[in-house]
């Protein structure tokens, strides 16, 4: 065993934090007593970069207990725990993170996962190791049966490989299961931006003018919950049919030329760069709180920001002021980087239970037909998505209706 952590004496903190995610993960819970006993990992290794926190941290030995040697990283600087870390490390596990480390620190912890882990199969988030070991660690890509990626930013990436014909194993893109975008993304990012928000900043939202930029699921979580909250919600989009959709769910819809104007509370969420940047800082109000949950801190133009402001100042705890040319002040959270997890403690355990548990049977999926995919990008098998639908429901106390054998055979016969 290896690792590079904070301080192991803190894994106390983290194992309780870890318990009590498990005690409310009960899809992964299965999941692990089924592992325990088939071990299908056996002799494999497992590399991962997901933001290691506690509901990671039960993934992680969810997949040890399948017999997997696992090599763990983070995908943040910011959204790293260290009680968490030392508590992976206490239980046996390979662990390379730090909360608040450099980006060359970053760059050295997700080098090690790759070349001491060897990995066999890499769960990704945001495709840092998948960009690695293609780039880096060539010699190692015939070790690889496949991957996982958990978010939009990481499958953009996929895609954009696998066009250029570069992309080497299969990729599930766990992002695009429906128990995953449609929970996670929604109801998670919905959820874990405001808290993460509301404990960074102890400020009322409702009256508040609060701009989304980018409605895909992660955005409409975050204007869903920002209007439950009281708050008057603007969109900004490049795509005219989620615009449209933005228009109908009764937000109003404009350039962020325009609502760089208005806003009190602004949540970049789009996986792209440049968002806001220094055409749109001089037209920002006083006392304007910028934030993303896109995924890295290039939404917010940081270094742009850096250079434009005339002093910066911290004004509370993971709050950083920057005083601008025109006398206005605006602030960022979290250095521009994920809100959500890095100001807060991520989406619920509840959903991440059910994107985890895609992540897990979806390694399972690379196993079971190691050598049989022909395809480098390739979809969660809709048995895996419709099983994990299944067990929450059950774990719920649900039932739902079953089509009779009349009814499929009326869905299947086209003269009726």
């Amino acid at each position: 065993m290896s690792y590079e952590i904070r301080d192991i004496n803190l894994w106390e903190s983290g194992e309780k934090k870890i318990q009590w995610v498990k005690n409310n993960m009960d899809l992964l819970r299965g999941i692990e007593e089924e592992f325990s006993q088939t071990k299908p990992f056996s002799g494999l290794r497992i590399a991962l970069s997901v933001h290691l926190e506690a509901k990671t941290a039960y993934l992680c030995r969810v997949l040890a207990a399948g017999g997997a040697e696992m090599y763990i990283t983070g995908s943040n600087p910011l959204s790293t725990q260290d009680d968490v870390a030392a508590a992976l490390v206490h239980g046996g596990l390979n662990v390379y993170a730090w909360h608040g480390c450099t980006d060359e620190e970053y760059n050295l912890h997700i080098s090690k996962v790759i070349s001491e882990g060897r990995p066999n199969i890499i769960i990704d988030d945001g495709g840092d190791l998948v960009n690695l070991i293609h780039t880096k660690y060539r010699e190692l890509l015939p070790n690889v049966i496949g991957g996982c990626e958990e978010t939009t930013t990481g499958i953009i990436r996929l895609h954009t490989m696998a066009k250029e014909n570069v992309l080497e194993f299969p990729m599930v893109l766990v992002n695009d299961a429906d128990c995953k975008h449609l929970f996670d993304n929604r109801y998670g990012t919905g959820q874990s931006v405001w808290d993460g928000i509301n404990r960074t900043t102890n400020l009322i939202v409702a009256g508040k003018k609060v701009v989304v930029a980018g409605y895909g699921w992660c955005g409409k979580g975050v204007a869903m919950r920002a209007k439950g909250l009281g708050a008057s919600v603007i969109v900004t989009e490049v795509d005219p049919i989620r615009a449209m959709e933005a228009v109908m769910d009764g937000f109003a819809v404009m350039p962020m030329t325009e609502a760089a104007k208005q806003g009190d509370f602004f949540c970049t969420v789009t996986g792209n760069c440049e968002i806001i940047t220094t055409k749109h800082f001089p037209l920002l109000k006083d006392g304007a709180i910028l934030t993303n949950a896109g995924h890295f801190d290039v939404e917010v133009d940081m270094n742009a920001l850096r250079e434009y402001a005339t002093e910066t100042f911290e004004a509370r705890n993971n709050v950083i002021g920057y005083k601008l040319p025109n006398g206005n002040t605006v602030y960022v959270i979290a250095e521009g980087r994920l809100v959500n997890i890095c100001a807060g403690d991520g989406h619920p355990a509840e959903i991440m239970d059910m994107s985890f548990a895609i992540q897990a049977l979806s390694a399972l999926h690379l196993v079971k037909n190691q050598g049989k995919i022909t395809e480098k990008l390739i979809s969660v098998p809709k048995d895996v998505d419709q099983a994990v639908a299944k067990r929450k429901l059950a774990f719920w106390g649900c039932e739902i209706d079953e089509l009779t054998e009349s009814q499929k055979d009326y869905l299947g016969n086209w003269q009726h």
